[in-house]
């Protein structure tokens, strides 16, 4: 269901006025100060690259009523045995638009699209589609790709990502804020058309990943957040503190912009069991869990999304398991 303010019949064929922080997803899961928790797909406990993706809407419908904030695709267009993961298998707008059918409230976020693979009126028409069919629920995470094997079969070169995510964020925005202006970039050009539909704000909610090869001063100006990797606490905290600056030095009139970060878990049964690191994550209880996060939200972190492939068990359990004991200490905001 959408939120109230959000009106889906707001026209098609025109740009909004509505700022991007007004929209449900946004608001659902950012709010200074405030931490929230999200989900990536699959929803599942897995070893290798091959999930089932079995049961994956009634885990997703599961942990909207759970009260996490967000759920999460990610972009892998090849399966690439070096890398090791295919996340969700299908499609992320493909999937995007199935889950936004089967859910009513929660935030649905890409982490991240691989924007140079992307033709960007494209891009802005599968976004802003996206965003309207779930009544603005749509967080974009975008990033410039980092797999050589990805890039050949793109027929790009690595070397150029940066320059064409700039290009193609840019082309995006146009796209969305514009009725029948035309606009040129390297790979093409507008002239005469117009993409439809409009999204339903001025801007889809943007989060860049990692520098995505730009530097902080372009990200604190495009990006309506940072959404990056799990790190040790003082390092997260550094990294915050020079997100905030950049923010502070080249967007003063934007206020703070949210941090985010993905977290691997492995929620052991014993609720006191102690932190074991593992890759990018952590194997601990639940109290010890709401511990870190606690002081994740300390530092400044906004949003986390958890991640269940090293998970020991069942996904059905730990949903269950974070919903009694420790959303209720870190809850979605609408």
């Amino acid at each position: 269901m959408s939120d109230p303010e959000i009106h889906t019949s707001d026209s098609l064929f025109e740009p909004s006025g509505r700022r991007h922080s007004d929209l449900p997803g946004w608001r659902r899961i950012f709010a200074p100060g405030r931490l929230t928790l999200g989900l990536f797909f699959p929803i599942e406990a897995y070893s290798g690259d091959t999930p089932s993706m079995t049961g994956q809407v009634e885990l997703a419908r599961a942990a909207e009523d759970g009260g996490f904030g967000s759920l999460f695709v990610r972009d892998i267009p090849l399966r690439d045995p070096d890398f090791g993961d295919v996340g969700q298998v299908y499609d992320p707008w493909t999937y995007l638009g199935y889950i936004a059918g089967q859910t009513r409230n929660i935030a649905l976020g890409t982490g991240s699209l691989v924007v140079p693979f992307q033709n960007p009126l494209l891009l802005a028409k599968s976004a802003a589609s996206i965003d309207r069919l779930s009544g603005g629920r749509f967080v974009m995470g975008v990033a410039s790709g980092d797999r050589p094997r990805e890039f050949a079969g793109f027929g790009q070169q690595t070397e150029d990502r940066g320059a064409i995510f700039r290009e193609h964020v840019r082309v995006m925005r146009h796209a969305h804020a514009t009725s029948f202006r035309p606009t040129r970039w390297p790979g093409g050009a507008l002239m005469g058309g117009d993409v439809v539909p409009k999204p339903l704000a001025a801007e889809i909610p943007l989060l860049v990943t990692g520098t995505s090869q730009q530097d902080f001063s372009w990200i604190a100006k495009n990006a309506h957040g940072w959404l990056t990797y799990p790190r040790g606490l003082r390092e997260q905290r550094f990294k915050i503190e020079l997100w905030r600056e950049a923010v502070r030095e080249h967007a003063p009139e934007a206020g703070e912009k949210p941090f985010a970060q993905s977290l691997p878990l492995d929620l052991l049964a014993d609720p006191d069991a102690p932190p074991v690191p593992m890759r990018f994550g952590w194997r601990l209880g639940r109290n010890r869990l709401i511990e870190l996060l606690g002081t994740l939200q300390s530092i400044g972190v906004g949003h986390v999304i958890l991640g269940l492939k090293p998970s020991s068990r069942p996904a059905d359990e730990v949903l269950a398991e974070l919903a009694e004991h420790v959303l209720p200490h870190f809850p979605s905001l609408c």
